[in-house]
């Protein structure tokens, strides 16, 4: 019986744990064969390659961002293939299965919740009796009617078989993110969130676990990801995990959790900051909304006094990179109420900040009492919100309008300075600034045309140019994005976005100085001994109107006086210095 367990992953550099889940449990009876691929895919490509592997079982892992391209492949393998069985699993299809068995006749078994033991039992059923009534935790069709069996007890996680050592997999580790799960359930009760429908925290073996992780790293894993819903719930567990991440890490790699931040202790923190190398850890932390009505209306109890301390706390630091998830679209949070939880979040400063909208998943609490609040969504996944009974579409519209620009000038860290000027000089607020930007790019119809990064800079001085207060301010402005754009080039750019000020002359003038006063510069590239020829060849030379000197010690903006800004491109390691020059 050839096997197969496949998905559409969002993105190639992404792995599906699940399914690798499913191998491990069904070897050695069961010789499971993995495929997967994107929903970027062509549907056409996609049959084409599993037809080729003539599978008698094909399961899919279904989630919202891949279910209704999942069910374009089903269609088109069933009138090819009619006699093979198809077997669906994961969150998609788990919580309403009775839909999906009456929606698609093409789907012959629904595997419910975890599929481990399940899928096992339902192949040893398919490949002899097929007795599908002795297997918990599937639906099927019967005579036309649907069939639910009950779900089984939770499997012992501790006794699962490592599903992160297949042959195959091992040239890919260092080109993909790893997912590792050290723990299933979730303690909170977030009405949002499917993982408020599991009661309680379950840990796998926290040595085999350590283990794998030895493993992945010695043949080459580079970005690995814990999927578990709180990894901070356990203080002592967490201390635990994180000294022998300390420990045991290989250089390069980065390992990522979702944390919960009001319940991180202080202490936890002050141990990072002290032991863990800059860059070895990366926070995700759910804020949602700083509405205390929102938050309890969904069951999420939050102190966002004790998450700013946490956030400060990491960020003062500097050790690690925080990424905070704000929700627009939860109950009672209208338009003004989202603009505070924005606002309040922003200044926190995280180094990426994801806007995202309400889901309406499927088995939640509040799809479940979508009415109460007038939710209206997508009939299909994944079933964003379109309004509710204080949030209009036209409210919805404006809020991406702020997510599209936010994810360009902020969360990809271009022009830090700039933007750091304007949200507190220039505009009232951070949404603000996001806000009437995104809305000038929506009327320029960039969103629909691609851009080069120069673009972004000219687009946004388009922008200041049409604001009174921004305009009064432009020749800072510039200089500031003029330093943003040098700053983080790896080489001396041959064409930036804005016409030099500086000209031959004036530029000579400079490289003389240096030559004769080489004082002015670092330590380190004084021992360089550079010639005029070499600071032509690796530098550039733009003025600013304000003393850089002043800004770069203490970010502030001194206009008394003008300055130079030489900025070096160090030939072999792409990196860049800014010093300033007064003559």
């Amino acid at each position: 019986m050839k096997i197969i367990a496949s998905t559409l992953n969002a993105k190639y550099i992404h792995t599906n744990l699940a399914i690798r889940y499913l191998k491990a449990a069904a070897a050695p009876e069961y010789n499971v064969e993995l495929a997967e691929y994107t929903i970027k895919d062509p549907v056409m490509n996609i049959v084409s390659d599993l037809f080729t592997k003539k599978p008698d079982v094909i399961g899919f892992s279904c989630y919202i961002w891949n279910i209704e391209e999942t069910i374009r492949v089903i269609q088109m393998l069933k009138k090819i293939m009619p006699e093979l069985t198809i077997i669906l699993g994961g969150p998609e299809v788990t919580y309403d299965t009775v839909y999906w068995l009456q929606r698609l006749p093409e789907i012959d078994i629904i595997v419910m919740g975890e599929g481990e033991e399940t899928f096992k039992h339902l192949l040893s059923e398919i490949q002899g009796e097929k007795d599908f009534s002795s297997v918990p935790g599937i639906g099927y069709m019967e005579n036309g009617k649907v069939k639910i069996n009950p779900q089984r007890n939770k499997i012992d996680l501790r006794e699962l078989p490592s599903p992160y050592r297949f042959e195959e997999d091992l040239p890919h580790l260092s080109k993909r993110v790893i997912y590792i799960e050290t723990s299933r359930g979730c303690p909170f009760n977030c009405q949002f969130c499917l993982s408020s429908i599991e009661v309680g925290v379950r840990y796998f073996n926290r040595e085999k676990i350590k283990d794998d992780i030895r493993f992945l790293m010695d043949h080459g894993a580079r970005t690995i990801k814990f999927v578990d819903r709180t990894f901070n719930i356990s203080r002592s567990y967490a201390m635990e995990m994180f000294q022998f991440l300390i420990d045991e890490h290989k250089p390069g790699t980065v390992f990522q959790f979702e944390i919960t931040g009001d319940i991180m202790r202080p202490e936890v923190i002050q141990f990072l900051n002290d032991n863990a190398p800059k860059g070895l850890f990366r926070f995700e932390i759910g804020v949602q909304s700083t509405n205390d009505l929102t938050n309890e209306l969904v069951k999420r109890r939050q102190n966002f006094e004790k998450l700013t301390r946490t956030v400060t706390m990491v960020k003062d630091g500097g050790k690690i990179d925080q990424h905070l998830d704000l929700i627009a679209g939860l109950p009672e949070e209208d338009y003004q109420s989202f603009r505070k939880t924005f606002n309040d979040v922003f200044a926190l400063r995280p180094e990426e900040l994801q806007l995202g909208f309400l889901k309406m998943l499927r088995g939640t609490g509040l799809r479940l009492r979508a009415k109460e609040h007038q939710y209206i969504f997508m009939d299909h996944a994944p079933y964003e919100i379109l309004g509710n009974n204080i949030l209009s579409f036209d409210d919805i519209v404006r809020i991406k309008q702020v997510e599209d620009v936010l994810e360009k000038y902020w969360n990809d860290h271009r022009m830090d300075q700039t933007i750091e000027y304007l949200v507190s000089n220039i505009f009232e607020t951070p949404f603000d600034f996001f806000q009437e930007f995104g809305a000038y790019w929506e009327e320029k119809g960039w969103s629909r045309i691609g851009h080069q990064l120069e673009d972004l800079f000219k687009r946004l001085q388009s922008f200041l140019r049409t604001i009174p207060q921004a305009s009064q301010q432009i020749n800072t402005i510039e200089g500031l994005m003029k330093y943003d754009y040098l700053h983080n080039q790896r080489y001396k750019p041959r064409k930036p976005w804005w016409s030099y000020e500086v000209d031959k002359a004036e530029r000579n003038k400079v490289y003389k100085a240096i030559v004769e006063k080489p004082d002015v510069l670092d330590k380190n590239l004084r021992s360089m001994n550079l010639s005029e020829k070499d600071l032509l060849k690796h530098t550039i030379v733009e003025k600013v109107p304000f003393s850089l000197d002043i800004y770069l010690n203490s970010g502030q903006i001194n206009q008394a006086t003008d300055s130079y800004m030489v900025v070096y491109y160090e030939p072999k390691s792409g990196q860049s210095s800014i010093y300033s020059l007064c003559i």
